[in-house]
């Protein structure tokens, strides 16, 4: 039995549509009049259509029955007196199946009903046959795009990446276009991870640098390395602004910008001793803005192997604190002893880090070679720190620039890692 909602503009003894819907096997749920809410009462009875009584249909009809075949779709059977040409444009626009001029009749009632309701099942099935053609473009897109980032990470032609997916989507049991979606969204937040860890490293590594050109080493040289630091930082705060979802990070990435700004303006100035106290401040603030972003990129991707990168990531922050305040230790003595356990905070983590990189049981060749080299970069680091802490001499600046080329050497170590973490299958397949 078809169960049907009854829509009267006028008094319901007025028409004979009630009794007659009973007449023909129809089952009448509800009768509603003007003024009533005609979705909310589709959504509350739930019919098999609706047949409505209409001799002037209004705007606000048009408007119901429009949002009533976005939120509830059923077949929608008018009775009109209505024959205005634009009205029935509008009717069949907003979704209306059977649009009866100056035409109702007892005996015309059954077949007429099943005509709305089979142009309803037609308009359906066009749909559904629409939202499947749109689905598989939508993946073949994806499909391509999810090619395009594995024939950059794993540098193989277009058949080897799709034969990549193909394996992927056998082995998952899973659609070529999860698969690919898959692998699209764990190389964005790969990006992301990626870029946001390097804030924590760069506000580091400003400083650094800005240290060294208080003491006079190669001031130059180290004036571009600053100008380096702050150039990436502009850039992948542009990018990060520009990827993420401003609802979802929009908060943490504004923090990370406005101390930013404020760390950039106070490194403008010719370094002062008097200036390191708070320039120093506004590096830390930046290091714990941004690894709350990091953090939080790393959980919202939901792909295990992104710790795996944030931790490659770290290790390039660690590294240049651990520089940084053996610097600090030697040029501001009134804080010695908390620049001392700043650097031993920072030795321990990285040294923690380390182990848990080489202890991972996925990895390849070429991780393991960056791995090895960062290793033995690290102790050339640590031995440039003791150095760098004996008692002055002539070599004082020396020692100095020791230290800081034996750091960037190993942050150039980190830093392949990690672009080596992003383009690896085990982060892209997660």
């Amino acid at each position: 039995m078809t169960s049907v909602l009854v829509f009267l503009a006028g008094p319901q003894g007025s028409t004979p549509l009630v009794n007659d819907l009973a007449s023909v096997g129809a089952e009448v749920v509800a009768v509603q009049g003007a003024g009533s809410n005609l979705v909310r009462e589709v959504v509350r009875h739930a019919p098999d259509m609706v047949v409505a009584d209409l001799p002037l249909p209004d705007e606000a009809w048009f408007e119901a029955c429009k949002a009533l075949a976005s939120v509830a779709p059923c077949p929608v059977l008018v009775f009109t007196a209505d024959g205005d040409a634009a009205h029935i444009e509008r009717a069949v626009a907003s979704g209306v199946h059977a649009w009866v001029v100056n035409g109702y009749g007892a005996q015309r009632l059954r077949p007429l009903m099943q005509l709305a309701q089979a142009r309803f099942q037609r308009e359906q099935a066009l749909l559904e046959e629409l939202r499947d053609v749109s689905t598989r473009f939508e993946e073949r897109k994806a499909v391509e795009r999810a090619k395009g980032i594995l024939m950059s990470a794993r540098q193989v032609s277009d058949d080897a990446a799709f034969e990549i997916l193909r394996t992927a989507s056998m082995h998952s049991n899973q659609r070529l276009g999860q698969v690919a979606q898959h692998i699209i969204q764990s190389a964005h937040f790969a990006e992301g991870v990626n870029r946001a860890g390097q804030l924590r490293m760069l506000s580091q590594r400003l400083v650094k640098h800005w240290l060294l050109r208080l003491a006079g080493v190669q001031a130059a040289h180290h004036l571009a390395l600053q100008a380096d630091s702050a150039g990436r930082i502009d850039a992948n705060l542009a990018l990060l602004g520009k990827n993420l979802s401003p609802p979802t990070f929009g908060d943490l990435l504004a923090q990370v910008v406005g101390t930013w700004k404020a760390l950039k303006k106070a490194l403008k100035a010719e370094p002062a001793p008097d200036q390191l106290a708070p320039i120093n401040a506004l590096a830390e603030r930046l290091l714990q803005d941004a690894e709350r972003l990091t953090a939080s990129l790393e959980s919202a991707g939901s792909v295990a192997p992104l710790r795996m990168l944030n931790m490659a990531g770290r290790q390039r922050m660690l590294s240049q604190r651990f520089a940084k305040a053996a610097l600090l230790g030697v040029l501001e003595t009134a804080e010695q002893a908390q620049h001392q356990a700043d650097g031993e905070a920072a030795r321990q983590a990285f040294e923690q880090g380390l182990a848990y990189l080489n202890g991972l049981p996925l990895s390849t060749p070429e991780i393991r070679r960056t791995l090895e080299s960062a290793a033995q970069g690290w102790q050339q680091v640590v031995a440039g720190a003791d150095h760098v802490r004996r008692p002055a001499g002539r070599d004082r600046l020396l020692r100095l620039e020791g230290l800081a080329t034996a750091s960037e050497s190993l942050l150039d170590d980190f830093e392949q890692l990690s672009a080596q973490y992003e383009r690896s299958m085990q982060m892209l397949m997660g």
